[in-house]
């Protein structure tokens, strides 16, 4: 009776451990979506409605759905700081070190956002509104490679993780 709870219960967390893996995947284009279409609205924002920076960051966070959202409420939080002297490059980027382990996203994915961060706030509109959309478009294409993966690994790591699990139960035995 023993051995059938704990062969259940391998069997169990190697499954759920697989359903993990492949979340990650299922997850990925959607967050990169999400945050690409949040980069052009901040170019809107930024470039139509000559919103402040803080506040414009505010309003997308509350129209994009989390863990995305909490990049840009992350970001206009520490904008509006003025106890600390930071720019809003160093709040960006801050934000993002801080809200990188919510997402599902690649490191080649927190280069681009990174790389947004000296132009913040600090050079004109015209300007801004370039990088914002050489990002959004760096996303979409991550957004097409991330699709790939998810139809090529999604299946597989849920396969792996029962089929691991079934292997660990049949060599205990």
């Amino acid at each position: 009776m023993l051995k059938w709870i704990g062969a259940s219960l391998i069997l169990l967390a190697g499954t759920a451990f697989g359903f993990l893996q492949a979340s990650r995947y299922e997850r990925r284009p959607k967050e990169l979506r999400h945050l690409g279409n949040a980069l052009l609205t901040l170019e809107t924002e930024i470039v139509y409605g000559v919103s402040p920076l803080p506040e414009a960051m505010s309003r997308i966070a509350s129209s994009v759905p989390k863990p995305v959202s909490l990049l840009f409420a992350d970001a206009s939080a520490r904008m509006r700081e003025t106890a600390a002297e930071r720019t809003a490059a160093d709040s960006w980027s801050e934000a993002i070190h801080a809200v990188w382990p919510r997402l599902s996203l690649a490191d080649s994915e927190k280069a681009s956002l990174l790389a947004l961060a000296p132009t913040l706030g600090l050079t004109d509109r015209d300007d801004q509104a370039k990088h914002l959309r050489l990002a959004a478009a760096q996303l979409r294409t991550e957004e097409e490679t991330a699709r790939e993966e998810q139809r090529r690994y999604e299946k597989m790591w849920k396969s792996l993780g029962a089929l691991s699990a079934a292997l660990v139960v049949i060599l205990m035995y």
